[in-house]
């Protein structure tokens, strides 16, 4: 049985760590509120934007100058774009997004990544560390994005990305990313970002637009405008939603273990008393052995 002092100097340790993990909640939480009002009304913007992207996209002709956003081409060379954090402690926010990476390669672009024309270009040092460790062909690393996430900030890159595409660079371009659903939970997404998916139900070329639009002043002038704003929305919408992703994995996860201390700090207080009940026992047996052992 451990020591009084041993049991004391745990106690210590972890209400000291209770009261760290308590306050990081408190931090994250306030930093969800804000991320989490940031994704929720940025989605239905996203959202009718990008069903206007991809029906315009399914009705363009190859002779377009656009166009080069929607064809879709055989995947010789890809890119997959992984969005992580900068710092651990969220639970398994970070091991999600490296294992649907690692699932991601080896199912879908293992030939690609035998023949070298699977790259990655990782944002968050967690995955930028895991995949340089492991000699992956990551391109590049954007980790400072986080520090301060502004739409100013990630357009450059969405351009980057765009501009890579049409010159032929890479034949599709694929971000993999946590989605926020509430603060306790998120789930895992791939989505295709270049070439422009399909609308559901509908062949890549098909030539039917479900939505009758009037343009003004005329279809391809307001085409060689939207395309490339909306693709570089749905790509800082992956931002956001990662971002407030992060928050609430990393309050739930600190909530956890404010929780598991409390409980810890309740099996060690009980540790505590009956070492001390059995110490004070120990002395008034040897008071009593001692008065007896004089009365002889």
């Amino acid at each position: 049985m451990p020591s009084l002092k041993e049991v004391r100097i745990r106690i210590n340790s972890v209400r000291s760590t209770q009261q760290i993990t308590s306050a990081m909640k408190l931090v994250a939480a306030s930093k969800l509120r804000r991320a989490q009002t940031a994704i929720l009304q940025m989605r239905p913007y996203a959202a009718k934007l990008k069903e206007l992207l991809q029906n315009l996209s399914s009705t363009l002709e190859p002779g377009d100058e656009t166009s080069v956003y929607s064809v879709p081409r055989e995947p010789g060379t890809v890119l997959l774009v992984l969005v992580s954090s900068n710092r651990g402690l969220c639970g398994g926010f970070n091991a999600n997004i490296i294992r649907a990476a690692n699932q991601r390669i080896y199912t879908h672009y293992s030939s690609q990544q035998a023949a070298g024309k699977l790259f990655l270009l990782t944002i968050g040092k967690k995955v930028t560390d895991f995949f340089t460790r492991r000699k992956f062909n990551v391109v590049a690393s954007h980790d400072h994005i986080f520090n301060q996430l502004t739409f100013a900030r990630v357009t450059p890159l969405a351009k980057q990305l765009m501009e890579e595409y049409a010159s032929g660079r890479y034949d599709r371009i694929e971000i993999i990313y946590n989605h926020f659903l509430n603060a306790a939970s998120q789930s895992v997404r791939v989505e295709q970002f270049l070439p422009v998916p399909a609308p559901s139900g509908q062949e890549p070329r098909e030539r039917i637009m479900p939505t009758d639009y009037i343009f003004e002043p005329d279809k391809k002038e307001f085409v060689r405008d939207l395309i490339p704003k909306s693709l570089k929305i749905q790509f800082y919408k992956v931002f956001i939603d990662s971002f407030a992703a992060e928050h609430g994995a990393r309050m739930t996860a600190m909530h956890q273990a404010t929780d598991n201390a409390r409980e810890l700090l309740k099996d060690l207080r009980l540790a505590y008393n009956k070492a001390r009940q059995a110490t004070i026992t120990k002395e008034l047996l040897e008071i009593v052995s001692g008065a007896e052992a004089l009365k002889g």
